[in-house]
């Protein structure tokens, strides 16, 4: 479509130095600085804690490697979307998308600006936070002025976040040599996990590692994906693997199990008493790598709706584009709208889990697809080849982290997830399946309404006379 070439044509071309460089930037936010006490939590001891954390870099590389095989099979923009519409058709990509631009990306939006919120109030307002709305507001105004002050936002806050991660892992390293391993010896004491603890841990952790999948979104993008898509994955996940495990022995040597437990904010702690009276520095590096996450996460959130919105399983509007701005206004300002309402529990932990919960469903459907299509779509062109074993690894591991929770601790907000994945079909067959007249004439003073309001256009009408100012996202 014009649409494609458009992007394909405004867009850089990505080296495998910029493809490591996008896996490492969107994998490390928040989580790094707020689910080690979590995943401690349900862990139980430090030693189970770091071996955790190591899974959840591996688990995350098998994972990316299953993408990089659908991504070089299918080079088509939408992540997930394309690839569970090849393989199991419209109903399943459709609640994909359903769950995600309703669920997945507003609640991920909203736990990362919690986080930017709790990171930012702890050395100034013990026991305050300030106005998350004001935080998803800012975010949401830059990426609908200018999608090239986004992208400088995002690389300022990317090589904040490096900056941190480095500060930590070296002070970390300095303390060890000087002996600090009191919290590191008999590291498996104390340890007793159950069924769903386990699946709980590996939630709060792979939250960290969430960003995998990213470089997916850009394949068409990218220089030579036969190649670079493998290498980025195999060089940039386990470097974030090897920053996390170092980072959480950093804490240990700090820190007790305890203590670490009830710190709020568990870098700006580790700065207090080890880079005092340059503590300071923790918190504020922190606010910028979480304000570059949910920055990222604000920048890639439109995409989909935009997809969604052309193939018509979401309303039309979301697919229109600014006509001054060049950028995906409607789709980022619904984003930004509807991640207010999961700031309301204002509970980091359980939105975690509720995020996970979902997503992992369809990470292990994607992963499934891998396998499917082995055998319906034998004639397409697999460049990059996984093991069958790995998708099917993934595939189990996926079950368990869905499973595992719920039978070990039944909650409610399993069920809401469950009842906002199913809920999606109770529209998909009137509106989409059916595609009455009448929904047309309906929607379509409303779309004309909203159009003239927010000035935004079908991408196919959106023809600067720039033609670097195309439509990005």
């Amino acid at each position: 479509t014009s649409l494609v070439k458009s992007i394909v044509a405004t867009f850089a071309q990505v080296g495998l130095l910029s493809g490591i460089c996008l896996i490492v930037g969107t994998m490390i936010g928040s989580g790094i600085f707020i689910s080690p006490k979590s995943v401690l939590l349900y862990s139980g001891s430090v030693g189970p804690c770091l071996l955790i954390w190591t899974a959840c870099g591996v688990l995350s590389t098998l994972g990316a490697l299953c993408y990089a095989e659908l991504g070089t099979m299918i080079t088509k923009s939408g992540g997930e979307y394309p690839y569970l519409m090849e393989a199991f058709g419209s109903i399943v990509a459709y609640l994909y998308s359903w769950t995600t631009v309703i669920v997945l990306k507003p609640s991920s939006f909203a736990i990362i600006t919690l986080s930017f919120a709790e990171y930012t109030a702890t050395p100034f307002y013990p026991g305050c936070t300030p106005p998350t709305v004001i935080i998803k507001l800012i975010i949401v105004a830059i990426n609908c002025i200018s999608v090239k002050l986004a992208s400088y936002v995002q690389n300022f806050f990317t090589a904040a976040k490096l900056v941190i991660i480095l500060v930590i892992v070296v002070a970390g390293i300095v303390l060890l040599a000087q002996g600090k391993t009191q919290n590191l010896s008999n590291a498996f004491d104390g340890s007793s996990m159950s069924f769903g603890a386990i699946g709980l841990a590996f939630y709060n952790g792979l939250w960290a590692y969430d960003g995998w999948n990213q470089l997916n979104f850009i394949t068409e993008e990218l220089r030579n994906p036969y190649r670079n898509l493998p290498l980025a994955i195999i060089i940039g996940i386990p470097l974030v693997t090897v920053c996390y495990v170092l980072v959480n022995i950093a804490y240990f040597t700090v820190l007790t199990p305890s203590e670490l437990l009830v710190s709020p904010a568990v870098a700006v702690t580790f700065g207090d008493r080890v880079l005092y009276p340059l503590s300071w520095i923790v918190p504020l590096f922190v606010a910028f790598s979480t304000f570059g996450a949910a920055n990222g996460s604000c920048f890639t959130a439109g995409r989909l709706a935009f997809v969604s919105g052309r193939e018509g399983h979401m309303v039309k509007i979301l697919s229109y584009v600014s006509l001054r701005r060049y950028t995906p206004s409607p789709a980022l300002i619904f984003n930004g709208i509807l991640s207010l309402f999961y700031i309301i529990p204002a509970d980091i932990n359980s939105l975690i889990n509720y995020f996970s919960f979902a997503q992992w469903a369809f990470y292990g459907l994607t992963a499934l697809s891998v396998i499917v299509m082995r055998f319906t779509r034998k004639e397409l062109h697999r460049p990059v080849r996984v093991p069958i074993v790995i998708a099917a690894l993934i595939v189990v591991v996926s079950c368990y982290l869905v499973l595992a929770p719920i039978i070990d601790q039944p909650e409610l907000e399993y069920l809401y997830c469950t009842i906002f994945i199913f809920g999606g079909l109770i529209l998909y067959y009137p509106f989409v399946y059916l595609k009455p007249r009448w929904a047309r004439r309906i929607m379509r003073p409303i779309t004309m309404h909203l159009q003239l309001f927010m000035e935004v256009v079908p991408p196919e009408d959106c023809e600067p006379e720039d033609p670097m100012k195309s439509v990005k996202f």
